[in-house]
């Protein structure tokens, strides 16, 4: 519990910032560069092989100073000790927050109730490996004795997200003799579109649900287990040849046919949309393979150690984090924008979107009272260069204001001619655009007629940040799943929010459940919902009676 001294000194900081926010808001970063010869070298930073340039953000040496004290007045150095030592600061549920200790090296001490958690790890990731080289060198076969070809992980949240994320990532790594797809969504289309060109015989099935009981996990595993059993003769001992378990529920895993040594567990201090480094990860691991799996882990641990170790005011996940809350909270800044210039990573706005949201979309502190500041924006985003033209006209000349950051690889992946100079070359026009715009003035003397120069006025003063890493590797990977990991961490902090829980999912699930007998029934059900919701269902009613 906080003293109130520390509350109130904390309060001084935002009152602080607010006072000088007032102060710089008409500043212009034309102004900013013009005065400051030095400010692009000061304000950028090396850090886990990852360059951050930071110096196109409306802020001077004072807003950095004042951020810096926000984040020590409100305790951070503090929670980031006991996330990393296995303090339960997950309080609405009593449980440690250690995703970190998923990536941390063997010998590697961090304790849960006493126990060092590592080994644990360390057991779990040497079954994955074990079990991912019997798959892709073909011991492992299926039911008729036909090697496995396809994959198919079936799970939903973060069960989904990091995988195929991490999937679409490092494909350019991954095995290509085998396929890879992914089911999440309830809707019976993203089943059938997924398996539609796949052989039962060939095909292994990942159940990714920590209970085994999630609706829409367990919906598509009893779908996917009729698949295989009707190619496959209806032979109940095709299960276990053709499905293993990520959960935690030994019993219900056993249950549904899959043998309990083919589940691979994970723990309640790991978060789903903070898991797809465990586990939940062995989609990943069987298609770019054990070795790279774990330089995966690498780069992760050391975005960790970072983290952990470096003073705020050159910690690139406190940095960012303290941007971020300095748009959100003082400039009314209501979304950011993600835009990786790589096109592996065209499912990483989505996979933050998760990540973020479902980490700090809360309106009630630790302490039970509601917040008294904005907390997490909206993270969207598209891979450049097509996010360039589709929404880029907002960012440059709509009324908003949109924090962004780019990120690049200097050396590409696939080498083409001249395609990643091109590619480059957007990333740096495209912040130098938003930074310092294009004035009315400046495009009349390039000829145009002054009753167009007002349309093709850019106003600039437009935030962003440019992250720019070697190469797109599994360690690179890591590094920047982390790096975002810790800025919502930080965020969260700041605002003295949980960032562990989701409580907000719950309700929507269970009404669901209710309704789910109201639209199966063949009597008519006894409605006791509001009218909308009750006349929704008695028209979807007759509108499925129609089909019959």
């Amino acid at each position: 519990m906080r003293s109130k001294q520390e509350t109130n000194d904390e309060d001084q900081i935002w009152t602080a910032l607010a006072a000088h926010q007032r102060e710089i808001a008409s500043l212009h970063m034309r102004e900013l560069f013009e005065k400051d010869p030095g400010r692009a070298e000061r304000l950028s930073l090396q850090a886990a092989e990852i360059f951050f340039d930071y110096s196109k953000n409306r802020v001077t040496d004072e807003t950095m100073s004042l951020l810096v004290q926000l984040a020590a007045k409100a305790g951070l150095r503090e929670h980031i000790d006991a996330m990393f030592r296995g303090d339960k600061i997950n309080r609405t549920e009593n449980r440690a927050v250690l995703h970190v200790a998923l990536r941390a090296p063997r010998g590697a001490s961090i304790e849960v109730d006493g126990e060092n958690v590592v080994p644990h790890v360390h057991q779990v990731l040497d079954k994955m490996g074990e079990f991912t080289e019997r798959v892709r060198s073909g011991a492992w076969k299926g039911h008729s004795g036909k090697r496995i070809n396809a994959v198919v992980n079936v799970g939903i949240g973060g069960s989904d997200l990091g995988p195929v994320m991490a999937y679409e990532a490092l494909k350019h790594y991954s095995e290509r003799s085998m396929r890879f797809r992914f089911i999440s969504n309830v809707d019976g289309t993203d089943f059938a579109e997924a398996t539609l060109d796949l052989d039962p015989a060939e095909t292994l099935f990942i159940i990714s649900s920590k209970s085994f009981t999630t609706l829409e996990t367990m919906t598509n595993a009893q779908t996917a287990r009729d698949w295989v059993l009707a190619g496959l003769g209806g032979d109940e001992e095709a299960v276990a040849k053709h499905f293993v378990a990520v959960s935690t529920n030994t019993e219900k895993v056993a249950e549904f046919g899959i043998d309990p040594a083919n589940m691979f567990g994970f723990w309640d201090w790991v978060g789903g949309r903070y898991s797809m480094d465990s586990a939940i990860g062995l989609s990943t691991m069987l298609a770019i393979g054990p070795d790279a799996f774990r330089s995966m882990l690498k780069g992760f641990h050391e975005m960790d150690e970072h983290f952990r170790t470096a003073p705020f005011e050159k910690n690139l996940p406190v940095l960012k984090a303290l941007l971020s809350v300095w748009y959100n909270d003082f400039f009314g800044a209501e979304t950011v924008a993600i835009l990786p210039y790589e096109q592996y990573l065209k499912r990483f706005p989505a996979y933050l979107q998760q990540l973020t949201m479902e980490s700090n979309g809360k309106h009630v502190r630790l302490d039970g009272t509601r917040v008294d500041t904005a907390t997490s924006p909206v993270y969207w985003g598209e891979p450049g260069t097509n996010g360039q033209h589709s929404f880029y006209q907002l960012l440059h000349q709509g009324t908003r204001l949109i924090p962004a950051d780019f990120i690049a690889f200097a050396q590409p992946l696939n080498p083409l001619g001249h395609h990643h100079d091109l590619l480059l070359a957007n990333v740096f026009a495209q912040a130098e655009a938003l930074a310092f715009g294009k004035t009315a003035a400046e495009v009349e003397a390039e000829g145009t007629p002054s009753w167009l120069a007002k349309h093709r006025e850019f106003d600039g003063n437009r935030p962003s940040n440019v992250l720019l890493l070697d190469r797109l590797t599994p360690k690179a990977l890591g590094k920047l799943v982390a790096l975002y990991e810790h800025e919502v961490f930080t965020q969260g902090t700041l605002w003295h929010i949980d960032s562990f829980d989701q409580w907000g999912v719950e309700l929507g699930k269970v009404l669901a459940q209710r309704i789910v007998p109201e639209l199966e029934s063949s009597e008519e059900p006894e409605l006791a919902h509001d009218t909308s919701t009750n006349a929704l269902i008695q028209r979807y009613r007759r509108l499925k009676r129609k089909d019959r």
